[in-house]
């Protein structure tokens, strides 16, 4: 083999391997040969339990709204609750450290480890028990406020998000924060759970359509989400087949230079 062919082989070789296949870009693709289902069966979902530092909304109404008016935080405030990340932060219920919090009149109430359906009859009971008769068509509303989750690594933006709605899955979560970037790893997605007995981590492959049947398709709040990335963005070759074409045309003309400039002296 002359050492032409073998430095065009080497061309080739650093051209493909340098660029991001498709198959690694797409998402939710079906990887075996059987045909494709209409339906994907999802595993069911467990409802969320609150931990220490959550922050949660409780809005109680009945038939006169006078009755109510001093179990809500909006007495304190004029009435008005702002909607903004910082109005529900300061007029939401946060959970402590010992798994309480503390709601105006009835005092404090502990959470850890319920679901917001508990809560709800927890509040709406203790509320008829000491407060209210059922003439008074007491209706309590339990949410948390906003759907808060971290995400960093090979993503358009980083940082803390929240999203106001019950249930968030991966794929909504990543286009919340501008997609994950060319040299990002899909195959490898690493998510990071608190949970009270510890921290889980486990790693998803959002290339395959059967991540949408994993536990960690559907995220729980403050889940951190972690973006790994290629071997491409090290190799400094280009992530499109243009750029590494530019990269190799770039390196071939300054060796080029270099050998007719150490041949002429």
């Amino acid at each position: 083999m002359n050492k032409s062919l073998l430095f065009l082989l080497l061309v080739t070789a650093l051209f493909f391997s340098s660029c991001v296949p498709l198959k690694d870009l797409t998402y939710l693709q079906k990887k075996d040969n059987s045909e494709p289902e209409s339906v994907i069966n999802q595993i069911a979902l467990k409802p969320y339990r609150l931990q220490t530092n959550d922050v949660i909304s409780i809005t109680i109404k009945a038939n006169d709204p006078k009755l109510v008016e001093i179990f809500s935080p909006s007495a304190q405030s004029g009435g008005i609750v702002s909607q903004s990340e910082q109005g529900l932060y300061f007029n939401g219920f946060t959970v402590d450290d010992h798994g309480n919090i503390r709601m105006p009149i009835i005092g404090e109430i502990n959470v850890l480890g319920f679901t917001l359906e508990e809560i709800r009859l927890i509040v709406e009971q203790k509320l008829l028990n000491e407060y209210f008769t059922k003439e008074a068509n007491i209706f309590v509303t339990v949410k948390l406020s906003g759907f808060r989750y971290t995400i960093n690594g090979e993503i358009g933006s980083t940082g803390s998000k929240i999203l106001y709605q019950e249930k968030v899955n991966i794929m909504e979560a990543i286009a919340n924060a501008g997609d994950i970037t060319i040299t990002g790893d899909r195959k490898s997605v690493t998510i990071i759970r608190q949970l009270p007995q510890g921290t889980e981590m486990h790693d998803v492959d959002l290339t395959d359509i059967k991540v949408m049947q994993s536990p960690y398709y559907y995220l729980q709040p403050n889940d951190y989400i972690y973006i790994k990335p290629l071997p491409q963005k090290t190799w400094g070759t280009g992530k499109t087949g243009i750029e590494s074409l530019s990269t190799i045309i770039t390196l071939l003309s300054l060796a080029t230079t270099t050998f007719l400039l150490l041949r002429n002296n």
